[in-house]
């Protein structure tokens, strides 16, 4: 369905980021990324209280690709 758009301000599009203005089918944009936390990295709240007595992360990956994103159609 056709639409009429006004002024836009775009300040900066990300490397893996779509901008889309008007009609489209399919908006497929590629990232992959891979975060390494210990325990109690991602707590949340205004007084979090985390007992670890002894922790460690993993960091060991034997496997060459995690996520393979491919382009799928496009340009």
């Amino acid at each position: 369905m056709p639409s009429i758009v006004g002024n836009i301000k775009i300040l900066s599009v990300g490397p893996s980021s779509i901008v889309h203005i008007g009609d489209s089918l399919v908006l497929n944009p590629i990232s992959t990324s891979k975060t390494y936390a210990g325990s109690g990295s991602f707590n949340t709240g205004d007084l979090p209280v985390t007992n670890n007595a002894i922790s460690s992360t993993n960091t060991n990956d034997n496997d060459i690709k995690d996520q393979n994103a491919a382009k799928v159609g496009g340009l």
